[in-house]
């Protein structure tokens, strides 16, 4: 750090401590410190701000990002990003939709929070467009994908009496003490072990479920693509195999749809590939638009079992998260985006294997899979630097979950990135 450097940092560090007087005496709180720097300078200065402040469990790219606009980022530099992340396949219909911004600016100006202890509008709307689309009769309200999955095992343990998980070879399904215990890496699980742990089995292996599930087992958990784990696609017959399964053995079978819905594989869920019904389905990410929400949908026979206090979130389906879930429900069904899904994903698997010397390309919808021979985690900062996002699942597998907005020319414009890529010495 330079001498100049340093003494910025010491200005702002005191001007964030000191204490601002207020009509009522000392306000304890501190002001936010101003960053009128160059682009370069904005970023050096948050990325050293945050190792300070921010507890540090995330591996982040360098790179500050301040705005977005369908299939589109840009950093404080001003240097565009073509988003082939999509803040991990949750923004749907792309960054900033209008109608979403609309949406939540309407709502915020009338009622923000009221906790479930009232009635609100938006949430009971959302709960019979969302029974509509899934076929599904109750919602539960979370906030992420790893709430919806507790509640998700909570209701089956509630169901069935019984405790024991069984999962995939691969499996994701979230880090919070619950849906870890269903969460294949090892790597996450044993620094906090003791867990009610799953019995893993290889995905896409019916004769291996079918072997792992007994009278003792509580719930099945599966994806119907798997994503952290490599965007693994199974073949159309798996999961009606585990569904038999669990009716001959009166487990639950819950499908994990957090990545999966919403369009992201071409319908607007995973589990029509298949044409089954679960008991229960966990969804979040492309809910509402860019918001933080999540939701567990189940059979009304299911639900049933769950009694007032059960279960409980104070934030679950507040009305500002409803009303922006409402308008991305809407964009998706106004602009066809399932359809464009299909389509779009389609011709970007077919100019990968076109142009790009991979093992594998594979997956469903706009939710595609590169397997290489090469370093993925540096292909990805390499592709950075020639303003494309891309995320690493793994040291050999590319996952690309592009906005479903996305257009034929910005996936070429990909494809001809990592062509280059690979292509150089």
């Amino acid at each position: 750090m330079t001498k100049k450097e340093s003494d910025e940092k010491m200005k702002m560090k005191m001007k964030s401590e000191t204490e601002t007087k207020t009509d009522e005496g000392t306000d304890k709180g501190t002001e936010m410190p101003e960053l009128d720097l160059s682009g370069a300078e904005r970023t050096a200065r948050i990325v050293e701000l945050e190792r300070e402040s921010v507890v540090q469990t995330y591996t982040r790219q360098p790179v500050l990002l301040v705005k977005g606009a369908g299939a589109r980022v840009w950093d404080a530099s001003g240097k565009e990003y073509l988003d082939f992340v999509a803040g991990i396949a949750v923004n749907n219909v792309g960054h900033c939709h209008p109608s979403v911004v609309e949406a939540i600016a309407r709502q915020a100006k009338d009622l923000i929070h009221t906790s479930n202890l009232y009635y609100t509008e938006n949430q009971v709307f959302l709960a019979e467009e969302l029974k509509t689309l899934t076929g599904m009769d109750r919602a539960f309200y979370c906030n992420s994908g790893a709430e919806s999955v507790e509640a998700a095992l909570k209701l089956a343990r509630r169901a069935t009496g019984r405790s024991e998980i069984v999962a995939a070879v691969h499996s994701f399904h979230g880090r919070t003490l619950g849906s870890l215990g269903a969460t294949y890496k090892p790597m996450y699980r044993e620094p906090f072990r003791p867990l009610n742990e799953a019995k893993f089995v290889p995905y896409d292996d019916p004769e291996a479920l079918k072997a792992a599930v007994s009278k003792e087992t509580s719930a099945v958990i599966l994806e119907p693509v798997q994503g952290e784990g490599g965007v693994n696609v199974p073949k159309p017959d798996y999961l009606r195999a585990a569904r038999q399964i669990c009716d001959d053995c009166g487990a639950l079978l819950i499908l994990d749809e957090v990545q999966t819905g919403f369009g992201r594989t071409g319908r607007w869920f995973g589990k029509e590939h298949s044409g089954i019904t679960p008991d229960a389905m966990t969804l979040a990410k492309g809910i509402a638009g860019g918001l933080p929400m999540g939701a567990m949908l189940a059979a009304e026979t299911v639900t049933d079992v769950f009694q007032k206090g059960d279960h409980a979130s104070t934030f679950g389906g507040g009305p500002l998260v409803c009303a922006a879930a409402l308008a991305s429900i809407g964009a998706i069904k106004e602009e066809k985006l399932v359809e464009r899904s299909e389509q779009m994903g389609a011709y970007f698997r077919s100019r990968l294997n076109d142009e790009i010397d991979a093992k594998e390309v594979r997956g469903l919808g706009l939710m595609v899979g590169v397997e290489l021979e090469a370093s993925c985690p540096e292909i990805v900062n390499q592709a950075r630097e020639r303003g494309v996002l891309l995320n690493a699942t793994s040291e050999h597998v590319l996952r690309m979950v592009p906005p479903l907005v996305v257009g034929k020319g910005e996936i070429d414009r990909v494809v001809k990135v990592l062509g280059e890529i690979l292509e150089k010495p």
